[in-house]
């Protein structure tokens, strides 16, 4: 029974995570606890084994988004390389410092996160783009199926910074690093937001790979479930994006905030 439940948990991640750009650890690890710890049914779960569970899983969501989005044309992969290059370091010392934390703890600090990170997905359309990144760094034009024409671009050294803090809290959380990087995509650097998505999807590909192997080190892996996540979330990200294609994720991205705020406040609550 556990295994059916954690495919399900982890289709629901590959879907959500997929459609969003989001990686899918921001369901998985609040779900698999609280079926795990509060009805028990997987009482040997723990912050750190729940962690390397989600970075694995998030090797598969990237990989199968990736390879979904890729046929659209819709991955900037030059941009996607130098994203890693700031991921790597990062998502190493965000395993490392994972390990430090007990149970009260991980469910504090997660879900001050999620509260923060759902309020900034909240005022996201409310913010104004900011034209300074695109005016001083590399510029990419890129032109949609419609035959819009849009310019992006950043400095490759903030680039770089920003994504290696980016990595360092998606190797503490266990979370893709989409979560942060689609909004300063978006609003920083003015990538369409499909690029945006489709982009970051690779970086969390390539970053989740890093990342788990930082955890299968640390053996923060729980080896006995790790088929039905992969399996449920490999199928989950393939239709998440094609979801994306047909979708206006305006409303999944509503949805997806009303949950993370609801999940983060009862994280802080346990946590204290």
């Amino acid at each position: 029974m556990e295994y059916v439940l954690l495919a399900i948990i982890a289709l629901a991640s590959g879907i959500l995570g997929s459609l969003v750009g989001l990686g899918g650890g921001v369901i998985l690890i609040p779900a698999t606890l609280f079926v795990g710890i509060n009805l028990g049914y997987f009482p040997d779960i723990t912050p750190q084994s729940v962690v390397g569970l989600s970075v694995v899983m998030m090797i598969f969501i990237g990989l199968s988004s990736t390879l979904s989005y890729m046929k659209n044309r819709q991955v900037d992969f030059k941009s996607g390389y130098i994203f890693f290059i700031g991921s790597i370091p990062g998502t190493m010392l965000g395993a490392w410092l994972n390990k430090g934390l007990d149970l009260p703890s991980f469910n504090l600090y997660f879900g001050i996160f999620l509260v923060l990170l759902s309020i900034l997905l909240f005022v996201r359309d409310k913010l104004k783009p900011i034209y300074w990144f695109v005016n001083h760094g590399r510029k990419t034009t890129f032109t949609d199926q419609e035959g819009k024409e849009f310019v992006y671009g950043y400095p490759v050294w903030f680039a770089v910074i920003f994504t290696f803090i980016v990595g360092m809290v998606s190797g503490l959380f266990g979370i893709g690093g989409g979560s942060l990087l689609v909004p300063a995509m978006v609003l920083l650097f003015l990538f369409p937001p499909h690029v945006a998505v489709a982009t970051s999807m690779f970086n969390v590909f390539l970053s989740s790979i890093v990342n788990s192997a930082s955890h299968i080190y640390l053996g923060n892996v729980p080896w006995i479930y790790v088929i039905p996540v992969i399996i449920g979330a490999y199928i989950g990200a393939k239709l998440g994006a094609a979801l994306n294609k047909r979708l206006q994720s305006k409303t999944v991205v509503m949805v997806l905030q009303i949950i993370m705020l609801l999940i983060g406040i009862r994280s802080i609550i346990e946590g204290l």
